[in-house]
């Protein structure tokens, strides 16, 4: 009995030590969201307000300001779309007046890539207006490169996942 004391007790605090996260568990867990340049994450959220605002707004000549001659837009449910033109005809057609987007409050995260702009990541749904209110709507991922060209912000590039 003497000696089954002392083995349990070493049998629990082995089980205790293998079961508590170290350091370096721990470091491999994502870590919450910081900014690395407060300014520029600023201009990104505050650009993807007006941007957005335009957009469910169809002020289609404010929205299209925003975009770069040569786009890339990739849709998971659509295409490719390498035109402004079209993109810009897509929304009028299609978006304007039927669709609007919510941003996903405090999904934004936006990371500096040097001499060239920004990286936006975030999450958004899209309401359709002609469906009954309070239809549920599934959130989307998105990812914007933004770039900083002669003092104006343009988008290069949009990956939209729905």
């Amino acid at each position: 009995m003497k000696n089954f004391i002392p083995v349990v007790c070493c049998a629990i605090i082995v089980l205790i030590s293998a079961c508590s996260p170290t350091k370096s568990n721990q470091a491999n867990l994502p870590q919450p969201y910081e900014p690395v340049d407060k300014k520029l994450y600023d201009t990104i959220v505050y650009l993807d307000s007006v941007l957005f605002e335009a957009y469910n707004t169809c002020k289609l000549d404010r929205f299209e300001k925003y975009f770069s001659e040569d786009i890339e837009f990739y849709h998971d449910k659509g295409a490719l779309t390498t035109s402004k033109k079209e993109l810009i005809e897509s929304l009028k057609n299609n978006i304007c007046g039927k669709i609007t987007r919510e941003l996903i409050k405090g999904s934004i995260e936006v990371y500096p890539i040097h001499n060239y702009g920004a990286v936006q990541m975030g999450s958004h749904r899209f309401h359709n207006n002609q469906e009954k209110e309070g239809t549920p709507s599934h959130i989307g991922k998105f990812v914007h490169t933004w770039q900083y060209k002669n003092g104006e912000w343009k988008i290069t590039r949009v990956i939209s996942l729905h």
